[in-house]
């Protein structure tokens, strides 16, 4: 049975960052890859966004990986040096259009999606998931022509419950655009953070309130948050987390994986 009536959790380990395994149907799904140590990385423009704790994981110790989620490959807060390396070795990456043409030199298998472009990833034993990308804003109206094209994704298979995987999404209006497609879902897994940028006076991904308001929005039965601790430039961190989520009396659904 898949919605929230769905008695089973689906498996999100948090790696650090973006970065998150998910169980799904069978298959291993890493979001957006990011292994490199502590330490500065520029992002052009003399712009150096500094991360501050190393991954909860090597690649080695989360073993083979079917398919990498890729909101955009453009920051390295979200695909760093080692996640990079990581897609030779992975069997399909899932992006942005652009990102696909950058990356197709270097990646074993990368496929660009359009938002609501839907493609299917076999399962061992027979069937598939089908990963539907849909639509981000990293930022304000008009951001994407300073930080580029995002993608955030959604899961769905036969028997499976939904889940949606935000990418660097900063617009509840977007979220509402997924809920009446997809909604309600399973499972959110929220970009939070409320990362900041200097060329804006704005956040550039979701802040706490509004992760909470997005799992309202999705009718999510859990969120489980990731990118909001390991990087200088998140205003917001756990304790934002969860007195926003105590706040808007969705405490129950909020879980760190």
């Amino acid at each position: 049975m898949s919605g929230t009536g769905s008695p089973a959790r689906v498996p999100v380990r948090t790696i650090g960052g973006p970065t998150a395994l998910i169980s799904y149907g069978g298959l291993k799904l890493l979001t957006d890859p990011t292994f490199d140590s502590p330490g500065d990385h520029p992002v052009g423009d003399g712009i150096v966004i500094t991360k501050t704790a190393p991954p909860a994981a090597s690649p080695a110790g989360i073993g083979p990986v079917d398919a990498v989620l890729l909101s955009h490959d453009e920051h390295p807060d979200n695909l760093d040096l080692s996640g990079r390396a990581l897609l030779a070795d992975v069997p399909l990456t899932l992006t942005t259009r652009s990102g696909a043409e950058r990356l197709a030199a270097t990646a074993r298998s990368v496929r660009g999606l359009a938002p609501w472009e839907g493609t299917e990833v076999p399962r061992p034993g027979g069937g598939a998931v089908t990963v539907t990308a849909v639509p981000a804003l990293h930022g304000p109206e008009g951001a994407e022509e300073v930080l580029g094209e995002v993608i955030g994704f959604v899961l769905t298979g036969d028997g499976l419950p939904k889940v949606y995987v935000s990418g660097d999404n900063a617009s509840l209006d977007l979220v509402r655009e997924v809920a009446g497609r997809f909604g309600p879902v399973d499972t959110a897994v929220l970009f939070a953070g409320a990362a900041r940028a200097p060329m804006f006076d704005t956040t550039i991904t979701l802040d706490s309130a509004q992760a909470a308001e997005a799992t309202r929005i999705l009718g999510a039965r859990r969120s489980v948050p990731v990118h909001f601790e390991g990087w200088t430039h998140f205003s917001e961190g756990r304790a934002e987390l969860e007195k926003a989520f105590t706040t808007a009396g969705l405490s129950e659904r909020l879980q760190f994986a």
